[in-house]
């Protein structure tokens, strides 16, 4: 093959593109604020293997996971029709945590499957022991619906069983009906924009340049790690199960040649606790961090990958097994295991990581009825401070490392919720200080109209956020309910709890960490 180089970055551009288009639709047409106005959504392109060719730049925390749920699909069905829509949200079968539900539809060019296009979505409910699906759980059973891969539409026909039996286990079924029409519209686009791609240029090209892109990335990666100084590092950093128990991550980060592996020996067992992860969640923040560090602007695909591996220990709380509750390993360890990576990273590159940013999504899911009884869930997370830089401020208010959503709009919180948002501001001076400061954390407080159940799910309430060479620590973050009749009650990190009319739910997240003592050459 003679290789273009102009073309090469017009394909990059391409593939990309229709993620982003299927992006766009998903969004337009979803029902609840979490897609609409959150964006807790991803898109992706894959060839006939499963192989990634592009993913839209949404969720970090999807890079490993969303191919270990098209691997999983494509090893339950071997047989393939135009019109097939396969779903699935199975921690253990390539999802990552029930609420996040996938999608697959494979893309024809005649009689032959060239392509998948998929989408992974944060429905705000589907099941479980809370409204929101994001509860204190001990096992997978208590978070909601569990759906192994199946075909919901089969040759452009709904199988009406699977979406009753879905929509009658979740405590909002005509918005989970909307968000997954949602997902289908996305999946049209993306088939139809392939498909004209393949039309336009002929299959050849098309799929010689999908293959190349994943080559070009590989070789940037690689070209990259070269520049790493090989060796060992290790380190270690912990997560708050109660306001004194704590549980360890470890990692030791081997960086030969052109190659890296992330190793997890030496972290805790499974909890009895929803801070688990599976192993896909764990190589996504490892993914996270090496693409992080790649200076050059390259195509994500599976190429990037190749020179990445990542070891746990089995039954540990970065690669749990059935039935382990995993409801917010997703979302809070994966925060943490960002920060322990970095740490180590830390030490092979100096002045190159940053400070630890706020470290937790700050996870608030919120359920009951409105005033004429139609039930709701909310869910949303909540930006922070992020950690100061070798050479700059960290910025505030922002969503970090595996998150990278928005804060949802008040206005949007407020037409559609039976609750008010009183208060929404930074925290001046909660990132840590140092020649370049950490970013501020925020504020955000609820105040109920209705009756109420609150579940918030959050970390760095204990252990605050690390400076790096001499900068502080950011400052912690703070969970505190006010009643109607004015008393203030102090809330742990991990929470479910029954609220009233008037009560307000003040949320203060972590600031980011500091970046180096020697303050005499202060940027300000």
């Amino acid at each position: 093959m003679i290789v273009d180089p102009i073309l090469v970055e017009i394909y990059r551009h391409r593939f990309v593109g229709i993620a982003e288009e299927m992006g766009v639709t998903l969004r337009r047409t979803a029902y609840s604020p979490n897609i609409k106005e959150r964006l807790d959504f991803s898109c992706a392109v894959f060839d006939s293997q499963g192989n990634m060719i592009a993913q839209a730049a949404h969720i970090p925390v999807h890079l490993g996971a969303i191919p270990a749920s098209c691997a999983s699909a494509l090893n339950a069905f071997s047989e393939w029709q135009a019109g097939d829509v396969v779903i699935l949200n199975d921690p253990f079968s390539g999802g990552n945590h029930l609420p996040d539900i996938t999608m697959l539809s494979p893309v024809f060019d005649g009689q032959e499957i060239l392509f998948f296009v998929a989408s992974r979505a944060h429905h705000a409910d589907v099941g479980g022991m809370s409204p929101g699906s994001l509860p204190l759980s001990s096992e997978i059973f208590q978070e909601g619906i569990v759906i192994p891969p199946v075909k919901l539409y089969e040759a452009g026909g709904l199988n009406e069983s699977i979406m009753w039996m879905i929509l009658a286990n979740v405590r909002t079924p005509n918005e989970r009906k909307g968000d997954l029409a949602a997902q289908c519209a996305a999946h049209s686009v993306g088939q139809q924009r392939l498909s004209q791609l393949l039309l336009n240029h002929g299959k050849d090209e098309v799929c010689s340049y999908a293959t190349y892109l994943q080559q070009y990335s590989e070789r940037i990666v690689r070209s990259t790690i070269e520049t790493w100084p090989d060796g060992t590092y290790h380190y270690q950093d912990q997560l708050e199960l109660t306001d004194t128990k704590m549980a360890t991550i470890c990692v030791s980060v081997e960086i030969d040649g052109s190659n890296i592996n992330f190793d997890f020996e030496g972290t805790d067992p499974t909890l009895n606790a929803p801070l688990n992860t599976v192993l896909a969640v764990t190589i996504s923040a490892c993914y996270y961090v090496v693409l992080c560090l790649i200076k050059e602007e390259i195509p994500v695909n599976s190429g990037c990958f190749h020179p990445i591996s990542v070891t746990a220990p089995k039954d540990s709380l970065v690669n749990a097994s059935w039935p382990a509750a995993v409801a917010s390993g997703n979302v809070e360890t994966s925060q943490r295991i960002t920060d322990t990576v970095l740490g180590a990273m830390a030490k092979a590159l100096v002045d190159e990581i940053p400070a630890a940013s706020q470290g937790t999504m700050n996870n608030i899911t919120i359920g009951g009825k409105t005033a004429d009884g139609t039930a709701y869930t909310y869910y949303e997370t909540l930006g922070g401070g992020m950690g100061a830089a070798p050479d700059q401020h960290g910025l505030s208010g922002v969503h970090v490392h595996m998150s990278n959503t928005r804060n949802t709009p008040i206005e949007a919180l407020e037409m559609q919720f039976p609750f008010q948002v009183t208060e929404y501001a930074l925290i001046n001076g909660s990132g840590g200080d140092g020649k370049f400061r950490g970013g501020d954390g925020l504020i955000r407080e609820y105040q109920f109209m209705e009756k109420a159940t609150v579940t918030v799910l959050s970390e760095r309430r204990k252990l605050a956020p690390w400076g790096l060479n001499g900068g502080s620590s950011g400052q912690r973050g703070k969970n505190t309910l006010i009643t109607d009749e004015g008393q203030e009650v102090s809330l742990s990190g991990q929470f479910t709890r029954e609220v009233n009319p008037g009560d307000r739910l003040r949320i203060e997240t972590p600031g980011g960490g500091g970046y180096s003592s020697d303050k005499n050459s202060r940027n300000t």
